[in-house]
């Protein structure tokens, strides 16, 4: 009698993410425009706001953004791609940015 064997992933697929190395720590934990608008809040990693600032706001490049915050250089272009057009959502919508730091 033929078996068949399945075998089921548990977790997340791929390689576990890379630690980013944050040069500080937000003193705020997000924006709020309104608060009287009840909008869905836009959720920003901490990483991809430290990509943020340290390219926009210090001027760095992306070479040395990644070198700082110990990830590729692709890394730091996804996360700042990804922190900019959540940025530019929030502005327009109106609505609320949170800080999301992940604590493991």
């Amino acid at each position: 009698m033929w078996r068949r064997r399945h075998r089921r992933r548990r977790g997340r697929r791929g390689r576990f993410p890379k630690p980013v190395t944050l040069g500080m720590i937000p003193p705020i934990t997000g924006l709020i425009p309104n608060p009287a608008r009840n909008l869905e809040p836009i959720f920003i990693d901490i990483a991809e706001l430290e990509a943020f600032r340290l390219v926009d706001l210090e001027g760095l490049s992306q070479e040395e953004a990644g070198q700082r915050m110990g990830v590729s250089r692709g890394t730091v272009w996804r996360l700042l791609q990804n922190a900019r057009r959540k940025t530019a959502q929030a502005i327009t919508e109106g609505r609320p940015l949170q800080i999301v730091s992940e604590a493991k």
